[in-house]
């Protein structure tokens, strides 16, 4: 949809006094001038746009958001609470998009492997940059990032360097007068024969009528291991958009794990390209909807090229009057043969008002492929809670034990105890007698 005239002017104005020009260097100069003529003239997507048919973000266009307010209000003990207990590796600390170097933990790094703020390794010059920012976003909110980015964290970890403890990025709100809009840009680059494992969670520590908008560009070389977190719980005022495109080099292993909690409107995009034979790729998620929240999931695996592997497996759990949608599509180019692909989406919906749309899609032009997929959208299954309720268990703490394991297909493939735990407890506050089936996925574990 084209912007309005009024939104036009905001959003020039906010791509004025971001930081843009000092201390930037000219190629991400004219990115972001090329990035600010296409929104300013594509405006936010419509229902009318095939990719965005079942999430209008008529609600963010018509919002008016200003840049997010410099403070430095975030404390040690607003961080804390959100880390797992045993996070014993590198925490990176985001106030309102913003580094803050002061709240962050910085220990000793392999030698071959950086890490650090977004905004300084671009003050720099940055040119080695230029190839992990695409002249061609996916969408509006590509752009929209593009030209009002401030900062975000950079990885760069060097051939067969290994990192041996995850690396947290925590990126934190706080709330503010006004509406404010905060668009970190994230840069992973895996080197040959390399393995990294990234947490990267938002959060709100006061509910803030903000928007969020984030893009995470990863590349593995050669044989790289990368295994990516993503935990998005903000607060119902929020409005969340995420970008996360990887490409994957020969014999590279890339797993993405995906919890979303929060944010009124709430929509994830992962693009993953295995583009060197042997590649394998795991997409896991889980989302929870309640009130009149609204998430989506909109993922595409391109196999372009031989004995590629992919698992995508991702769950909904809504109630109230929430809504879920899911787009998956697997791609398989000419080229790509004894691709093997499987595709899994699972719905359950504890409300009769509560929504599901799933839309799995298998596009394939090789004939030497084994591929699958499938969708379901239902309520508990009935006979299940009979039987539960004829071994003596009520019927709400039943229905609270099958949501529960339900939601515990998806966090069993997190590798990390630490952050497993704390979003099986996230997930258990949201079910029917959270209190009584507390102890089930503990002892599942």
């Amino acid at each position: 949809m084209t912007l309005p005239a009024g939104a036009k002017d905001r959003y020039l104005a906010a791509f004025e006094r971001a930081a843009d020009g000092k201390g930037r260097p000219a190629w991400l100069r004219r990115l972001r001038g090329e990035a600010k003529d296409r929104f300013l003239s594509s405006g936010f997507p419509g229902v009318k746009d095939e990719d965005w048919k079942y999430t209008s973000v008529a609600e963010i266009e018509e919002r008016e958001f200003d840049i997010a307010p410099r403070g430095g209000r975030l404390t040690a003990s607003d961080v804390a609470a959100f880390l797992p207990a045993d996070a014993s590796g590198n925490v990176l600390v985001f106030e309102n998009g913003r580094y803050r170097p002061d709240l962050s933990v910085r220990r000793s790094l392999p030698h071959g492997a950086h890490l650090g703020g977004m905004s300084e390794a671009l003050s720099g010059g940055g040119d080695g940059l230029v190839p992990y920012f695409p002249r061609t976003p996916t969408d509006p909110f590509g752009d929209l990032n593009t030209m009002l980015m401030e900062d975000g964290a950079f990885l760069h970890v060097g051939k067969r360097v290994e990192i041996p403890e995850p690396i947290h990025l925590l990126f934190l709100t706080l709330g503010s007068e006004r509406p404010f809009m905060v668009h970190p840009r994230n840069v992973i680059v895996a080197g040959e024969g390399s393995r990294v494992t990234v947490v990267e969670r938002y959060a709100a520590v006061a509910d803030a009528g903000c928007l969020v908008n984030t893009v995470t560009g990863i590349d593995a070389a050669d044989g790289a291991t990368v295994v990516h977190y993503r935990l998005q719980e903000e607060g119902s005022d929020a409005y969340h958009v995420a970008s996360l495109r990887a490409r994957q080099g020969t014999g590279s292993r890339f797993a993405a794990h995906s919890v979303a909690l929060g944010a009124r409107i709430s929509r994830s995009g992962v693009h993953v390209l295995l583009d060197g034979e042997g590649a394998a790729c795991l997409l896991n998620g889980l989302y929870m909807g309640n009130g009149e929240r609204h998430v989506d999931h909109f993922t595409t695996i391109d196999h372009a090229k031989p004995e590629g592997t992919s698992r995508e497996y991702y769950r909904g759990i809504l109630d109230d009057r929430s809504r879920g949608v899911f787009r998956g599509r697997v791609i398989v180019r000419k080229d790509a043969q004894k691709t093997d692909a499987r595709q899994a989406n699972r719905n359950l919906l504890l409300s009769r008002e509560a929504e599901a749309d799933s839309r799995p899609q298998l596009e394939i032009h090789a004939d030497d492929v084994k591929c699958t997929h499938g969708a379901t959208v239902g309520p508990l299954d009935e006979e299940k809670v009979f039987y539960m309720r004829s071994r003596g268990i009520d019927e709400s703490s039943a229905r609270g034990l099958l949501a529960c394991a339900f939601a515990g297909d998806i966090l069993r493939r997190f590798d990390l105890p630490g952050v497993r735990r704390t979003f099986e407890e996230k997930v258990l506050a949201r079910l029917p007698e959270a209190d009584r089936i507390r102890g089930f996925f503990h002892d599942q574990g």
